[in-house]
């Protein structure tokens, strides 16, 4: 049987997947390099800090380049929408706490943070139970730039000053940004908790005319690899 045109083919290990997939193999080798006693440098010929680095630097573009891949090649699968918010999930916790562990984040940063990424997963999944998809916002895309490079900056802190303070003022606008981007979800989940709401359909049409920050889920990441994103 001929697929039809812009019909998802469904691949499990095409290359979008397997990106997707390495992005969670690396989460312990991060792991493992920032914590250990590893001899990057015996091993490597560089400081633990930078190969530690280079691997979130690494696992950081396949988050880019599997929902990049996945849309050009028509290649979107339930796998990939399932793996790739959970692999991104995965790389920022195992980064976050590694540096609490390190002495580089504070706790209670870190801890509020993670907490707002639990809010809003769990805000996103009794969403999509009643139907309803909520894309993340600009101001969550910011959020998730700003961990990138905030991580990024702090495990090499330690090596250059001027990247400690850099990526101290980072993680403060991490926070700033994952607080005030999980106003939002609260306030449409609300919406959508009201004991009037009866007809899910009406009140997914009131989310699109309230929400001027979002974009339609299927125009942002590929239909839903990344929506946990933001």
């Amino acid at each position: 049987m001929r697929e039809q045109p812009g019909t998802r083919r469904e691949l499990p290990m095409n290359l979008p997947n397997t990106l997707t997939l390495g992005r969670i193999f690396l989460v312990p080798l991060l792991v493992v390099v920032l914590l250990t006693k590893f001899e990057a440098e015996l091993v490597f010929g560089v400081p633990k800090e930078v190969l530690g680095a280079a691997i979130f630097g690494l696992a950081a573009v396949t988050d880019w380049l599997d929902g990049y891949l996945a849309r050009r090649r028509n290649e979107i699968t339930q796998f990939g929408q399932m793996m790739d918010p959970l692999a991104d999930k995965l790389l920022i916790t195992a980064a976050l706490v590694s540096l609490v562990q390190m002495g580089r984040a504070e706790t209670w940063m870190v801890a509020i943070i993670l907490g707002r990424e639990l809010a809003v997963t769990v805000l996103r999944s009794l969403a999509h139970g009643r139907g309803v998809t909520m894309p993340a916002s600009r101001l969550g895309k910011l959020k998730m730039a700003l961990q990138v490079v905030a991580v990024l900056l702090l495990i090499l802190g330690s090596r250059v000053w001027l990247f400690d303070v850099l990526g101290q003022v980072a993680l403060w606008l991490v926070l700033v940004t994952a607080v005030t981007s999980a106003l939002p979800y609260y306030r449409r989940f609300r919406i959508l908790a009201e004991p009037n709401v009866t007809d899910f359909e009406s009140a997914r049409h009131r989310l699109a005319r309230d929400d001027r920050g979002g974009q339609p889920e299927d125009e942002r990441a590929g239909v839903g690899r990344g929506a946990a994103t933001g």
